[in-house]
């Protein structure tokens, strides 16, 4: 008889830990393109903290972006790496729009060849990094 696994079956949210989640929330909307997903209040008080997530999907299996309050006795690191990959189809064309709207982006689009996708950094309003990757082709 064969053992039966639990999984997971996907990566369901990244948590970023913010201290401004009003100009988090706005980068990521205004900026990125994310959409608002869910921005719940919690906590004892009324002007509690919120929990908020950003997606780049309307849909429900797509991975969210939570910009959660930092946990207690919790420092925010700024400039820290945060470990997501965004992914673009014309990543050219992506990087020239963050670049047009302000975005703190890299001097151009690395262009490694071979199967490495072209890629460039860039920093959200805090200064955390994130990179967005293109077709390994282009």
């Amino acid at each position: 008889m064969s053992e039966t696994k639990t999984r997971p079956s996907k990566v369901a949210t990244v948590i970023i830990p913010v201290t401004d989640q009003k100009a988090a929330l706005a980068f990521y909307t205004d900026k990125l393109g994310f959409q608002l997903r869910v921005d719940t209040p919690f906590g004892p008080e009324e002007d509690a903290m919120h929990w908020i997530e950003v997606d780049l999907d309307d849909g429900e299996e797509s991975t969210t972006i939570a910009l959660a309050p930092p946990p207690q006795d919790y420092v925010v690191q700024p400039n820290r790496e945060t470990g997501i990959s965004l992914y673009a189809a014309d990543v050219d064309a992506y990087y020239a729009e963050l670049k047009a709207a302000g975005v703190d982006v890299d001097e151009q689009v690395q262009r490694m060849g071979g199967p490495v996708p072209p890629m460039f950094w860039f920093r959200a309003h805090a200064g955390n990094s994130l990179m967005c990757v293109g077709d390994a082709g282009s």
